[in-house]
């Protein structure tokens, strides 16, 4: 009786071609259209989420103060509040993992005659775990070469290929200001972070090096900022507290005296990024989604005016033996197999335009089993609640109404 049924269906779908064409056209649209949102905002999504993974886990920055000149209100950094001591401290709470005290500057670096200006990091070894960055090649300095300010330092990967190209840079000696230093190290990959800067433009080397030897300091031990990272998410804001509490009672601030620091809490703010850029992918579908709601109610129109071209035909068959439910049933698989056909065409539509987008545009895009499987559900529930009312409709004619028809 089924395949009767779709035999049938098949063969009215068949009577006017270009109409059920343009019936599934509205179908192949919607649900295209929803893939190609769905993969962009997923893409993106993951972009953010490897942005994140890169930054380093329960991470919290601690930032130097902010001062006032002339009336103007100068931001954080402004006043060298932090030192060496401060994150020796911080390391020692019960909350934290570990801190690095981090200070920077830009130099050229110099390799036989290849050069290249990047930021130079100067910090320690806990640098490496609070940012949870790998040495892909070689080690990075220890404790011993922060006490005796030695000339090493650690590449990341855009310097490493760069300078040595496809040679290990590992043992080999660059300049950096005209100082000669041994490269130790290459840094682990770590792409773009959130604000679209090469992570792995950066060379590394001992905090007391770049203090003493490269950038100099007015006052000894001081740094512009402490990197810090948690024990864990469910410490954060108490490590937040007691961390600020710690620097109040080391710089002997009064009650009614203001912080001279800051500390941002980055991994809050890369979560909320995150969130931001979900909320987004969920409004592009939905958006999309719109097209299903258009191809439905074309299927809708469609049958109707098939139920009234076939209205003759449907009193023959209620005349001589069908009942209302067969009558349902055969018009609730046309609309079925219009909105199914039309699905699967827009499946292959969709993933065609994602890779499209991706190839001729900067977008990254991800397309998943989740969103074709949604696509393909929403579409066939589209074609069933929008062929269902033509469906009732010709099911409930009555038959000499339906034979006097013409």
């Amino acid at each position: 009786m089924i395949l009767a049924m779709l035999f049938e269906a098949w063969r009215a779908m068949g009577a006017n071609r270009l109409r059920t064409f343009l019936t599934m056209l509205g179908m192949v649209i919607g649900v295209g259209a929803v893939i190609v949102m769905s993969a962009v905002g997923a893409g993106t999504q993951a972009k953010v989420k490897d942005s994140i993974a890169s930054m380093g886990s329960n991470l919290l920055i601690v930032l130097a103060g902010s001062m006032s000149s002339g009336g103007v209100r100068l931001g954080s950094g402004g006043v060298q509040t932090l030192t060496v001591s401060d994150a020796t401290a911080i390391e020692e709470m019960d909350t934290v993992s570990a801190a690095a005290p981090t200070t920077s500057g830009s130099a050229q670096l110099i390799y036989q005659s290849t050069n290249w200006y990047t930021q130079v990091t100067g910090t320690t070894p806990s640098y490496f775990e609070v940012r949870d960055w790998e040495i892909e090649n070689g080690y990075s300095f220890m404790d011993s070469d922060v006490r005796g300010a030695t000339r090493v330092v650690v590449l990341g990967k855009t310097i490493a290929q760069n300078l040595f190209g496809d040679e290990d840079p590992v043992g080999k000696t660059i300049r950096i200001k005209n100082s000669p230093y041994l490269v130790v190290g290459v840094l682990a990959k770590k792409g773009q972070s959130l604000d679209g800067r090469d992570q792995d433009d950066t060379a590394i080397v001992p905090i007391t090096t770049a203090q003493t030897k490269l950038f100099g300091t007015q006052f000894k031990g001081v740094v512009r900022f402490i990197m810090v990272e948690a024990l864990g998410d469910s410490v954060m804001d108490k490590a937040e507290k007691e961390m600020g509490e710690l620097l109040r009672q080391r710089h002997k601030l009064r009650e009614s005296v203001e912080d001279d620091f800051t500390i941002r809490n980055l991994t809050a703010l890369a979560n909320t990024a995150q969130e931001t850029t979900k909320a987004m992918s969920l409004m592009l579908a939905a958006i999309a989604s719109i097209s299903l709601l258009v191809g439905g109610i074309g299927i809708m129109n469609i049958m109707l005016v098939s139920v009234t071209e076939r209205t003759r035909e449907i009193g023959i068959r209620i005349a001589i033996g069908a009942k209302q439910r067969h009558i349902l049933v055969q018009f609730l698989l046309e609309a079925l197999m219009i909105s199914i056909i039309g699905c699967l065409i827009g499946v292959c539509v969709g993933v065609g335009g994602a890779y499209t987008v991706a190839h001729f545009f900067p977008i990254s895009v991800v397309i998943t089993q989740n969103s074709i499987l949604i696509s393909f559900l929403v579409a066939t529930g589209v074609g069933v609640f929008f062929g269902f009312y033509p469906a009732r409709k010709a099911a409930n004619l009555e038959p000499i109404e339906a034979l006097r028809y013409q």
